[in-house]
């Protein structure tokens, strides 16, 4: 047995077989997340390979930062001899995660009813733009279901709809598509049977935007935009330091006002009885954020930080995502993984955020190279050598010592 393979029997799913069939980023992060658990998880890419491996611009991280923990197999399965190779590791599997288009699986002759009367254990994901009804046929991006399920609304001002900074609606689909495969694998040790689960991202964003929906229907009135809800507590928004730096800082609580007051000198607020109660601060707002602007201007950011710390007020600095490389907190405990991206480079990429009793969560096999494990995979499912090598001539299956085939080639 391989190291990576010993190491990977001591985490929770060691011994699930997965297939990934996904792309971008709502199918990788969900076969990701079950790889980082332990899971064999194999991603079942085109001849070309993954395309989302040759996004540019925001989407140039995508490939290596969800497709860790995974090993890669290469195959055609548009020719007949490549969709026997698919159906042979569908056999030994017990999890496929798939997030094409809707009815593509189907055309291929590969959806949930062909593949569980092949194997009935079988646990078929679809991550897909919307859960069965009138929407199901549409094609959906992260960044359409924000707009059309209000999260774009929420997240920037009014008249100004603006998506959230990160693809917060595919990794939440991807999630919920991780929670239905484990509920259903539960399921199978009482029935002995698979089960088709589907997530997609419009009700993972309906889901992630019901609290103003439940905040409309207790109030009766429609909540504004985040950047003009209505305030909670008095203090809760960036000042600016000594420094120069932005701070964000929450006094929320009747004890983070008393031990704020009291550190900074602020004894005339800490008696006026018109600001006792959270409720008559957050009324006072306009009066009291200038005194606090200059309360955080007189301090310097880290020394400011300090003193709220230790009165436990939370806080944060405005960080950008380059920041968290060099992070304190996220570097200790080898929570940073030192990731392989194609050209080489590499990175240190968080890991997954558990803490699960003495379980480490590192890296068993690094982001793959289009058909890296091929050889391997087919070996496995009971191919022999020779089998594979005429495989590989047949263009069925591409292994990494073997040149992909460019995407011009496949589609003449």
């Amino acid at each position: 047995m391989a190291a990576e393979e010993q190491q990977a029997g001591q985490l929770p799913l060691s011994g699930l077989r997965v297939i990934e069939m996904g792309h971008t980023v709502m199918g990788p992060s969900c076969g990701m997340v079950l790889g980082d658990l332990g899971a064999n998880v194999i991603k079942l890419e085109p001849p070309e390979g993954d395309r989302t491996r040759h996004n540019v611009g925001f989407g140039a991280g995508m490939f290596p930062v969800f497709n860790r923990n995974k090993r890669s197999i290469a195959v055609d399965v548009k020719s007949a001899a490549g969709k026997t190779v698919l159906l042979r590791l569908v056999t030994q599997a017990d999890v496929l995660i798939e997030n094409f288009g809707y009815g593509t699986m189907e055309r291929l002759g590969c959806g949930y009813e062909a593949l569980a009367a092949l194997n009935p254990r079988l646990v078929y994901c679809s991550l897909k733009g919307f859960l069965s009804g009138p929407y199901e046929e549409r094609p959906a991006l992260d960044e359409v279901v924000q707009f059309m399920g209000g999260l774009a609304y929420m997240t920037g001002p009014t008249g100004r709809p603006l998506r959230a900074g990160a693809s917060v609606v595919d990794i939440t689909g991807g999630l919920f598509g991780v929670i239905g495969i484990l509920s259903a694998l539960r399921e199978r040790e009482h029935t002995g049977c698979g089960q088709a689960v589907k997530s997609a991202l419009f009700e993972s964003t309906a889901f992630l935007v019901a609290q103003h929906m439940g905040a409309q229907a207790a109030t009766g009135v429609a909540p504004p935009p985040m950047p003009e809800r209505k305030r909670a507590w008095a203090i809760y928004e960036i000042f600016n330091t000594a420094d120069e730096r932005d701070i964000f800082v929450a006094i929320t609580s009747d004890n983070h006002w008393r031990g704020f007051c009291r550190e900074f000198g602020l004894q005339d607020l800490l008696a006026d009885p018109a600001l006792q109660t959270n409720p008559q601060r957050a009324l006072a707002h306009d009066r009291l954020a200038p005194i606090v602007a200059g309360v955080v201007r007189a301090h310097p950011f880290h020394a400011l930080a300090a003193r709220l710390e230790a009165l436990k007020i939370p806080f944060a600095p405005v960080a950008k995502p380059g920041d968290l490389f060099d992070d304190p907190h996220l570097n200790h405990g080898n929570r940073m993984l030192e990731t392989r991206f194609a050209n080489d480079v590499r990175a240190k990429l968080p890991g997954l955020p558990l803490e699960m009793g003495k379980h480490g969560f590192d890296i068993r096999f690094q982001p793959p190279r289009t058909g890296e494990h091929t050889r391997a995979i087919l070996a496995e499912a009971g191919y022999t050598a020779s089998q594979v090598n005429e495989l590989i001539a047949q263009r069925v299956v591409v292994a990494a010592d073997e040149p992909a085939l460019p995407p011009a080639a496949r589609e003449r």
